[in-house]
């Protein structure tokens, strides 16, 4: 069968490579029973493929159905696709057969295999290899010939290698993927897309179809879609219903797109490179956000610090270190007063949006200048202070001074206080 005859059956539309190449694999590997995985993104119509591998293949006469496997709850999937005896758990009030055992000699579409439960995916492997099962609560072995074809818009090796899925399930299920494009990884059938869903949808409601303008059409073919085939004929569904004007512009188009992605949706998927500056803007901008909530912190805690907080002694000194780092002094001799205060060199300004205001430490007990600043001195000093407030009880003094006793011998017989 042609390719152009395949897409007229199956209501496939659009002509660029992506989905002629994947409408070609599909045609190829159908009359096969080899096992294929269609991956692709939600939204694309990875259920239209199945339906293309069953009918092109010799199972066409046979059965064929399409289970959501995240759809199913984890206590009843093995039941529902392997079936259960009678007794075998609360409610089982009689035996039924299983979608594998109903659809013998057909397919079994499997979408969103990766949310298949670990014990699952270990039966769907044995009947993958040998075509055998069994159902719940039962221990007789039965046998189907069954062709499944499965479905994920999930990474499975990544999940295997994460512990999430099976590996040896994954190479027997991707003997042969097919990829299905994103709908902007083929921009070129974007506006043809649309065109048939106005068509159908007018058809539908009894209603003239939509026309686009050429800016529209221009905001509708660089959209990134993230819903796929599915977000563009819901949206062109809603507008059919809605619009009293049958000829869609750019401003009427927006309206209709999601808010929260209008900001970055505008971008030609053809172009990597404007693909690639959109995502750097987006990086940028969460870094100059972050920046500005740190430049908005600093400012709040600038503002505590001078209103409530350096009028304190104790504060300031049990918070030295952070002070000097937020609040820097022009004066380092100046750090290590007791009454501190915050006076700003100039009046606060802002400058796109970032704190550039600078702030100077000064004491307000004025340090003579012809005071001896040396360590030593002052280490000596706080020593003979601490010993003569203890009445020369070391282990006191020490204790007072923040230092051990060791330390504290060790100083006076450096500075020979004996």
């Amino acid at each position: 069968m042609e390719l152009q005859s395949v897409k007229q059956r199956f209501a496939i539309t659009g002509n660029s490579p992506r989905i002629n190449y994947a409408l070609e694999t599909a045609m190829k590997v159908a009359p096969t029973d080899i096992s294929v995985c269609i991956q692709g993104e939600s939204g694309v119509g990875k259920e239209s493929f199945s339906k293309i591998i069953h009918h092109l293949s010799n199972r066409k006469h046979g059965p064929f159905i399409s289970i959501n496997c995240g759809a199913i709850p984890e206590g009843t999937i093995n039941s529902e696709l392997f079936g259960h005896e009678k007794g075998s758990f609360t409610g089982a009030n009689e035996a039924r057969k299983g979608y594998f055992e109903t659809v013998n000699g057909g397919t079994i579409f499997l979408d969103e295999v990766g949310e298949l439960p670990f014990e699952t995916q270990a039966r769907l492997l044995r009947i993958l290899e040998n075509g055998e099962f069994i159902r719940v609560g039962a221990s007789k072995v039965m046998k189907t010939d069954v062709r499944v074809v499965t479905a994920t818009n999930k990474d499975l090796l990544a999940l295997s290698h994460k512990g999430k899925f099976r590996e040896d399930l994954y190479y027997r299920l991707s003997t042969l993927p097919i990829y299905v494009p994103a709908l902007r990884e083929r921009p070129t059938d974007i506006p043809i897309l649309f065109k048939k869903f106005a068509v159908d949808f007018a058809e539908k409601y009894h209603i003239r179809d939509l026309e686009l303008t050429p800016d529209a059409e221009v905001v509708l073919t660089n959209y990134r879609w993230p819903g796929n085939i599915r977000q563009l004929k819901n949206i062109v569904e809603q507008m059919s219903v809605l619009e009293q004007d049958r000829v869609i512009n750019e401003t009427t188009l927006l309206k209709y797109l999601p808010k929260e992605t209008s900001n970055t949706s505008l971008m030609l998927a053809t172009d990597g490179r404007q693909e690639g500056m959109n995502e750097r803007e987006i990086f940028y901008k969460v870094l100059y956000d972050l920046k500005k909530d740190m430049n908005d912190l600093k400012g709040i805690v600038l503002g505590l610090l001078e209103n409530q907080q350096l009028s304190n002694p104790e504060f300031v000194e049990t918070n030295k270190a952070a002070l000097t780092r937020i609040l820097p002094s022009s004066d380092e001799s100046t750090r290590g007063t007791k009454d501190l205060m915050v006076r700003p060199k100039q009046a606060p300004y802002y400058e796109d949006e970032v704190l550039t205001q600078d702030y100077q430490l000064e004491a307000s007990d004025m340090v003579n200048t012809d005071e001896n600043l040396s360590l030593n001195a002052k280490e000596e000093e706080m020593i003979k202070k601490a010993l003569l407030k203890n009445n020369g009880r070391r282990k006191r003094a020490a204790h007072e001074l923040g230092i051990s006793e060791r330390t504290l011998y060790r100083k006076i017989k450096e500075f020979d206080l004996e």
